[in-house]
């Protein structure tokens, strides 16, 4: 404190504190901590999050009874590997959620074999019980075929298209058991009823968006976790642990590896989910739904609108979220790490009011639309494919271009069906035989 301070201190007292009440004729002080229109201070500390703690006493324990005898209880039965005894892993099926969500009774893994209508040394071949490791020993012997394709942002994917023997099986899977079990309500891809438009509408007319990606989503999805959807839902372990081989791939150690991409292979060698397989998706759906009720409660302590779509997470606010945002996007990363997923920095997203804001492809500042730059491009190919053919245009390749067009413009119908009218008379001049 300065003299001149001191004395008009002492002669006239201390000068009035400011109370941070804002009047008429008392503007509020510029600055970050103050919100430019309603004049509230606005706080950055920032939230934080109880570390989830194992509770043993919430955990269904398995039973795991040992047969006294010198032969297997069943067969493929497991050996206890300290003391070499064999173990019954078939008491502990649920049938109560197993009549629940109108799933078969299946006890043991020649009951799923007759299920799937099938030798059980088939079922055994399926999984590669008789193989080292559990997987296959090269990639000719596999029960999926592989292939590697470049992503737009850089790196490699792996797509697992399950052989025909395989695929009948997970298409059974999925159609008699999977689908059965309801995903969460705010996860909309590959669900029934469902669709980008639907995931889209809730975030219409929103002040804010905030879209977010999960980094190699199906890959993330281990085989422990598989097995525990199938033990969820009722089933026994020893049933779930045979599910969940039929549904996930770990790759043989030839496999091919991508050209300047040898680490790309790395996340694969470990069993998981394979993209490709029909099972896949809807799995892939149920494996995130404790993401989906930690970030559907977030959400709604902001006042935020949250859904999902396949590895795209998208939430929506007034401008109190979007003043939020910079709390609220760690503690969403912290949750998704917290899930064993990893979220892709690179690819989250802040849109205001005053852009484009497009979720799932689709337009959603008033209403959801199919932007204009998608519609212009989609319709200056049709019509040069009336002009000069559709030989012309198929820069893709596509053995049916005709019906990859027809799907195209589907899709813009099914957003905004003036322009998918449009586009059809458009398709209609099409002269195929060009």
């Amino acid at each position: 404190m300065g003299l001149f301070n001191w004395l008009r201190t002492v002669l006239f007292g201390a000068p009035p504190q400011p109370t941070g009440d804002f009047t008429p004729d008392q503007p509020p002080p510029a600055g970050r901590d103050v919100h430019p229109v309603t004049g509230e201070r606005v706080s950055h500390s920032r939230a934080r999050l109880d570390r989830l703690e194992y509770r043993s006493s919430l955990i269904r324990t398995p039973s795991r009874r040992e047969s006294a005898g010198s032969d297997p209880p069943y067969q493929f039965a497991h050996r206890n590997p300290r003391t070499g005894r064999w173990l019954d892993l078939t008491t502990d099926a649920d049938p109560r959620w197993l009549d629940y969500y109108g799933l078969p009774h299946l006890k043991t893994p020649a009951d799923l074999a007759d299920w799937l209508e099938m030798p059980i040394g088939r079922l055994g071949w399926l999984t590669h019980r008789f193989c080292d490791d559990r997987r296959p020993p090269s990639a000719q012997t596999a029960h999926y075929h592989f292939q590697w394709l470049n992503k737009k942002t850089g790196g490699h994917r792996l797509i697992e298209s399950p052989k025909t023997s395989l695929k009948g099986a997970q298409r059974k899977i999925l159609s008699g058991i999977i689908e059965r079990i309801p995903p969460h309500r705010n996860a909309h891809g590959f669900v029934a009823g469902r669709s980008i438009l639907s995931n889209a509408r809730p975030h219409v007319g929103a002040y804010a968006v905030l879209k977010l990606d999960l980094e190699n989503f199906y890959p993330s999805v281990r085989y422990s976790r598989v097995v525990a959807i199938f033990r969820s839902v009722g089933f026994s372990r020893d049933v779930a642990i045979w599910l969940a081989r039929l549904t996930t791939s770990a790759v043989p150690h030839d496999i091919p590896r991508p050209a300047g991409g040898h680490a790309a292979v790395w996340p694969y060698f470990s069993r998981h989910l394979p993209q490709g397989a029909p099972t896949s998706p809807a799995l892939a759906n149920l494996s995130a739904y404790s993401l989906d009720v930690r970030l559907t409660g977030m959400a709604r302590a902001y006042d935020v609108t949250y859904t999902r779509y396949a590895d795209d997470l998208t939430f929506s606010g007034s401008y109190r979220f979007a003043a939020a945002i910079r709390d609220f996007a760690p503690l969403v990363t912290r949750i998704v790490r917290d899930e064993r997923f990893k979220a892709n920095r690179s690819k989250q997203r802040i849109i205001r009011r005053n852009k484009r804001q497009t979720v799932t492809g689709v337009v959603v500042n008033e209403k959801p639309n199919i932007s204009r730059d998608a519609y212009d491009t989609l319709k200056a190919i049709l019509t040069n494919c009336a002009k000069r053919g559709p030989s012309t245009q198929n820069r893709g390749a596509h053995e049916n271009f005709a019906a990859h067009l027809r799907g195209r413009i589907a899709h813009v119908a099914h957003l905004n069906p003036r322009r998918g009218a449009k586009l059809l008379q458009l398709y209609a001049t099409i002269d195929w035989s060009r």
